[in-house]
C-alpha cells in the first residue's frame, strides 16, 4: 500500500523548518506532528526516517538535489523518504522523479570525495582526521550515519536479565544480551515499550548500552554516599540507584528544574527509595559545600557538544559550532573542580561525556590532574577488570559505534589520595592550664 502523496508535502514543510537549526530536530518534529494530529502512525514514521535520513545523509543528498530540475527542497524531500520506506511506496511521484531517485541511491559512495562521504561539515571532518587518521575518521562517519539499536536496561532490584528477555518473547519481542553491559539488552525492533507492563511496571529502562557501561565503572557499593553531579532525566541515576541495591544516599543534582521533573515518573517505576534529587544553581552552589570531604563516589557526566549521539540526533552535528567547543572547555573544568570537592579521600570521581573529540575528553583530564595533585588517575583498564565487564581500554573509556555499537562515550577515573589529618598543636599556655 503506498503512502498518500500529500506524505511529500509534510516532510519537506518540517524539513524546512528543522533545517534553519534553532531548535532540535526532534523537538521541531514533535510539535509538527501534535499541530498536525490527523496523520497516522504509518505516516508520522515515514517522516520521521526521511526527516532523519537527510540529516544524516546531508552532504551526500544536498550535492545530487542542487543538480538538474525542480525544487531543491522536494528533491531532498525525495530522496530521504526514498530511502527510508522505498520508491515503491511513494504516491504521485513523476516517472523522472522515480527515474531520478533510483539512480541517486544506487551510487556508490566510497567512490565519492571522502569529506562528503563522511556528511560531516568540513571543520568537524578536519578536526577528526587531526585527532585519528583519515581511514578511522571514515570508519567512525559510517557508524555515526546509522541508526542506533534500542537498549534496554533491566532493573536489577525487581527483576533478572534472563526472566525480562523471556517476558518481552512472549510479547513478542525479540532480544538479546548487549556483549558488555551486563544488565543490557537489544531489542531487534522498536515496539511501543510503553505499553508494556515490563516498563509499567519499573522492570525495564531505555538505556544505551554506553551509558550502562559509563554507570557500572562509577562501582557503587552498598551503603554508600554516592552524587550524579549532572544528573539530567536520571538514566544514570536510576542506574547507580540499583546498584546499591536501594541502600546509602544517592544524591542527583542538575541546575535544571525541568530535567529533573522527568526523573520523578521514572523513580516512582523504579521502585527505588535511596535517590534525593537536587536542583542546584551551579557548580559552587551551598548544597555541594555541605557535603565536601563526605561522598564515596561522584559521576559527572558533563554538558558537552554531544557529538557522540550522533546515530539518535544527526542534527547536532549541523548546529555545533567549533567556537562552542572552547566555551565547553572552561564550563568541563569548572564543573569537575567543583564536583571534584565532595570525595573523601579514597573516593572516586568519574569525569564523562558524549563526545569523541579530545578536546572535551582527554584535554579535560589531564588538565585537571596538573591542577589537582591530591588526585590521581586510575587506569580504566583495572576499572573495567573491577567490574567484570570485558572491553580492552587504555587509561580511558573510548567507546564508539562502529567499534562497540553503542553512542560514542568517554569517561576517566581519578581518585583522592588519603586526606591529611589536621593536627591541633595548643600553644604553652594553653596545655599548662589543662
Amino acid at each position: 500500500m503506498r503512502l498518500p502523496p500529500a506524505i511529500l508535502a509534510n516532510a519537506e514543510e518540517v524539513l524546512r523548518e528543522i533545517l534553519r537549526f534553532a531548535a532540535p530536530a526532534d523537538t521541531t518534529l514533535s510539535r509538527y506532528f501534535k499541530d498536525h494530529h490527523r496523520l497516522g502512525g504509518r505516516e508520522r514514521g515515514a517522516i520521521a526516517e526521511c526527516i532523519y535520513n537527510v540529516l544524516r545523509n546531508k552532504s551526500f543528498y544536498t550535492d545530487f538535489s542542487e543538480a538538474g530540475g525542480g525544487a531543491t527542497m522536494r528533491r531532498l524531500t525525495l530522496l530521504g523518504m526514498a530511502d527510508a520506506v522505498g520508491v515503491e511506496s511513494l504516491g504521485g511521484l513523476t516517472e523522472d522523479e522515480v527515474s531520478w531517485v533510483e539512480r541517486i541511491l544506487l551510487i556508490d559512495r566510497k567512490l565519492m570525495h571522502k569529506s562528503s562521504r563522511s556528511n560531516m561539515p568540513k571543520w568537524l571532518f578536519d578536526k577528526l582526521v587531526e585527532q585519528m587518521g583519515e581511514e578511522e575518521t571514515l570508519a567512525l562517519a559510517d557508524g555515526m550515519n546509522s541508526p542506533a539499536p534500542l537498549d534496554l536496561r533491566v532493573n536489577a532490584i525487581k527483576a533478572t536479565r534472563d526472566d525480562v528477555a523471556a517476558k518481552l518473547a512472549e510479547a513478542p519481542i525479540r532480544s538479546t544480551p548487549t556483549p558488555f553491559a551486563p544488565l543490557g539488552l537489544r531489542v531487534l525492533q522498536k515496539p511501543a515499550l510503553q505499553n508494556l507492563p515490563l516498563f509499567k511496571d519499573g522492570h525495564i529502562e531505555v538505556q544505551d548500552e554506553g551509558s550502562q557501561i559509563l554507570s557500572a565503572i562509577v562501582g557503587a557499593k552498598r551503603g554508600e554516599m554516592v552524587v550524579d553531579f549532572c544528573a539530567g532525566a536520571g538514566g544514570k541515576t536510576l542506574a547507580l540507584g540499583a546498584t546499591m541495591r536501594n541502600t546509602g544516599r544517592l544524591y542527583a543534582f542538575d541546575v535544571s528544574e525541568k530535567r529533573l521533573a522527568k526523573l520523578k515518573p521514572r523513580l516512582a517505576r523504579s521502585g527505588l527509595s535511596n535517590v534525593h534529587p537536587v536542583q542546584i544553581a551551579h557548580e559552587r552552589d551551598a548544597k555541594i559545600k555541605r557535603l565536601a570531604g563526605k561522598i564515596d563516589r561522584v559521576l559527572v557526566d558533563a554538558p558537552c557538544s554531544g557529538l557522540g549521539t550522533l546515530r539518535r540526533n544527526p542534527d547536532v552535528k549541523w548546529r555545533q559550532q567549533p567556537s562552542a567547543i572552547g566555551e565547553l572547555q572552561v564550563k568541563q573544568a569548572a564543573i569537575l573542580a567543583g564536583a571534584a570537592r565532595l570525595l573523601k579521600g579514597g573516593g572516586r570521581l568519574v569525569y564523562a561525556t558524549c563526545s569523541f573529540l579530545d578536546d572535551e575528553n582527554e584535554f579535560i583530564a589531564k588538565q585537571f590532574l596538573e591542577t589537582h595533585p591530591d588526585f590521581e588517575l586510575v587506569p580504566m583498564s583495572k576499572v573495567l577488570a573491577e567490574q567484570r565487564i570485558e572491553l580492552e581500554m587504555g587509561d580511558y573509556l573510548k567507546l564508539l559505534p562502529h567499534k562497540h555499537q553503542t553512542d560514542g562515550f568517554f569517561a576517566a577515573v581519578f581518585e583522592r589520595k588519603p586526606m591529611v589529618k589536621k593536627v591541633i598543636v595548643k600553644d604553652e599556655e594553653e596545655a599548662a592550664d589543662e
